[in-house]
């Protein structure tokens, strides 16, 4: 592979905007996602929920929050290191973060899938459902692009 004809401010440069990119994408998923879980506890029908769903719900709950807390870090990380000759390590850190945000934010996905599934059509589909997404997301988030590495 030909290397580019860039600096290494330059190339630090073009990770960080390439990444943000990146990060846009996953942040709106995430939102979306957080936002919906949030709104699930007023809803007339959660009084009936079972103590496993409630279960369910927490932990999504909290995957999505800590989802949202790493995608969206990088922003303040820059924010904070803005003109200080740290590119280097906001890219690598940030990087860093966004793997761990999209790790949980496609366990958030499942479980979210899991428990409306769980709700509306019971639990031996909510369990196959989940295991197929969760199956679809490692292989198509992390299987497939390491094996074109």
């Amino acid at each position: 592979m030909a290397d580019r004809d860039e600096t290494p401010d330059e190339r630090f440069d073009r990770n960080w905007n390439e990444l943000l990119q990146e990060l846009r994408v996953a942040q709106t998923g995430v939102q979306i996602l957080f936002a919906f879980l949030l709104t699930l506890p007023f809803n007339q029908r959660w009084t009936v929920v079972t103590d496993t769903q409630k279960a369910t719900y927490v932990a999504t709950l909290l995957c999505t929050a800590v989802a949202t807390l790493c995608l969206i870090a990088p922003v303040s990380h820059h924010r904070i290191l803005f003109r200080r000759g740290r590119k280097k390590e906001l890219v690598a850190t940030s990087s860093n973060l966004a793997g761990v945000g999209l790790w949980f934010l496609w366990l958030s996905i499942v479980g979210a899938v899991f428990l409306i599934f769980e709700v509306v059509v019971g639990t031996s589909w909510a369990i196959g459902v989940a295991v197929a997404f969760a199956a679809a997301f490692i292989g198509i988030w992390y299987i497939m692009p390491t094996m074109k590495r």
